[in-house]
């Protein structure tokens, strides 16, 4: 397997429903730049909203980083998202359809999950969370 190589991105300072828009239309250029069909940059840019969304619900402040990847012959995008928050207490849960902390439908992680290629998650209570997810162009 070929090494994945990493270049320069975009990076998206998240505290506001403002900054969640700038990150999805930053995550969607991104995707189209890189020639990925109309559906998949709409999936890329609804990963970024639900994930830039819970850092203003849950931990106020935050960052989206968008970067390009290239592996072999195809390329891609790595998009991580750290907030400075206060955690997950339980991952595997919060991973789960249908629940939820803050009386919504519990499908944010979930679906982001579902939709993109590549899904990690970190969470350490009190030290915040990291989510990187990958799209392909395929």
């Amino acid at each position: 397997m070929a090494e994945v190589v990493r270049t320069e991105g975009s990076c998206v300072r998240v505290e506001s429903d403002l900054d969640i828009v700038t990150a999805r239309q930053v995550g969607r250029a991104a995707a189209r730049d890189l020639g990925f069909t109309s559906g998949n940059a709409t999936l890329v840019a609804t990963a970024i909203s639900q994930l830039a969304r819970n850092i203003v619900q849950y931990a106020k402040r935050g960052e989206v980083h968008v970067r390009r990847v290239q592996d072999g012959t195809r390329q891609g995008l790595v998009v991580t998202v750290r907030d400075e928050g206060p955690g997950i207490c339980d991952v595997t849960r919060a991973l789960e359809d249908g629940f939820s902390t803050s009386g919504r439908l519990g499908l944010g992680l979930p679906g982001v999950r579902r939709v993109m290629d590549g899904f990690e998650i970190r969470s350490a209570q009190g030290e915040g969370t990291t989510v990187t997810v990958t799209k392909w162009n395929t």
